[in-house]
């Protein structure tokens, strides 16, 4: 199972600024390199808040939301650990899963080694305070694999987890 995380950053390194802020500070060009790389996967794994930002399941993709006490339609919600949920999901047929926010998932599953890929756009904005990628200190080794624009204003960065 290849597992990535996706997410676009402010230039000064945040996710959002708080926890309902919706996506539309995005570029286009980042916004079609998710949905082209998510659709891939085929499989896509997000928080409560991230999905609450989106308001419906994202079409061509398994849906999974983790959520404590909440049911939403067209969606599987769990609260499964994550290395059981990916080894459910690689008996199901999946292949790669991208691992799609808020920071507590992508935190949960960098945690526990589960993250093979990290796809960064960088936005050409400032928030000055925010929400990180990750919540809590971790101690991983990246290495590039490519830095490209996606726009002009836009860069994405791949980076392999070293493990």
């Amino acid at each position: 199972m290849k597992t990535f995380l996706i997410a676009a950053l402010s230039a000064d390194g945040f996710i959002g600024k708080d926890s309902g802020h919706l996506a539309d500070w995005t570029s286009k060009e980042d916004k079609k390199f998710f949905v082209e790389t998510t659709k891939k996967a085929e499989a896509i794994i997000m928080g409560e808040n991230t999905y609450e930002t989106i308001k419906r399941p994202l079409p061509g993709r398994l849906n999974i939301v983790y959520s404590r006490d909440k049911e939403y339609e067209g969606v599987e919600v769990t609260k499964e650990d994550p290395k059981n949920l990916l080894l459910s999901l690689a008996k199901r047929g999946y292949n790669e899963v991208a691992i799609c926010g808020g920071s507590q998932i992508y935190t949960m599953f960098m945690e526990q080694g589960l993250i093979d890929k990290l796809y960064l756009s960088i936005e050409p904005v400032i928030f000055g305070k925010g929400i990180p990628l990750f919540n809590r200190e971790l101690d991983f080794k990246l290495n590039l694999v490519s830095e490209s624009k996606l726009g002009e204003q836009t860069i994405l960065l791949e980076y392999n987890v070293l493990k």
